[in-house]
């Protein structure tokens, strides 16, 4: 029996995958996130030139930014942060978009990893214990088939891996859209929506709270709400994005 070289081997493995990936984007093209331009073969989901021009808030580094003041006087938040500033039209939109109404897993994989290398080694962030994805209804979550703030903070975790709570904080009040209502009419909509089954879990904890969009703080708010009945809990949040 002839014994095959295993460099010889190996290399013909990394061929082989190689040429699979070229007949997959020959077949069934890749486009990017941000511009729909086609995609290379080391690409994920975002193109260079979007990666690379991606409108980043830095907010992490300002305990003064725009996002943490939305709840002073309001509800304690130890720190807040969004990744992106979100425009119409821009590439920010259009991945969320694409994550939320395209059904594009990866996107939101791609997205976490990015806000966990983005935020792991800021001082006001480094200290979390856990994440927490920002529930949606049971009945909107199957309807929809899945949670964007979950795909989020799984692909947080790759990269930053902590614990993910994801049946610490429940939506048990189905509200309607926050699309277009007013600052009160969010939070009415969602006042009393939140509830945590176990607060004696999450005691003492530094947990960081995932969305996708932060707009007028209002969700996020009836969340910091209910987690006020855990004895010595510490809540920041982290968005993919602010409107």
């Amino acid at each position: 029996m002839r014994i095959i070289n295993k460099r010889v081997l190996n290399e013909v493995v990394a061929n082989a995958t190689i040429w699979g990936a070229d007949l997959a984007a020959l077949f069934l093209p890749r486009h990017c996130a941000g511009c729909d331009t086609g995609l290379n073969r080391n690409e994920e989901c975002l193109c260079l030139a979007c990666l690379e021009d991606l409108p980043r808030t830095r907010y992490h580094e300002d305990p003064s930014n725009p996002v943490e003041q939305l709840f002073w006087g309001k509800v304690p938040i130890h720190a807040a942060s969004a990744f992106l500033h979100f425009a119409r039209s821009g590439v920010t939109q259009r991945m969320l978009h694409r994550l939320k109404y395209k059904k594009d897993h990866d996107v939101g994989s791609m997205l976490g990893g990015l806000m966990a290398t983005e935020l792991r080694d800021s001082p006001r962030f480094g200290s979390v214990d856990a994440f927490i994805p920002v529930p949606l209804h049971p009945k909107k979550e199957r309807i929809r088939g899945f949670n964007q703030s979950k795909l989020l903070v799984e692909g947080m975790n790759k990269v930053w891996p902590k614990p993910m709570l994801n049946d610490q904080l429940l939506r048990v009040v189905q509200t309607t859209t926050q699309t277009r209502r007013g600052r009160l009419d969010r939070w009415t909509n969602v006042k009393e929506a939140f509830h945590i089954p176990d607060p004696v879990a999450l005691q003492g904890l530094h947990v960081l709270l995932v969305d996708d969009v932060v707009t007028t703080g209002a969700t996020i708010e009836g969340c910091v709400k209910a987690l006020a009945v855990v004895p010595r809990i510490k809540v920041s949040l982290f968005t993919a994005a602010c409107a």
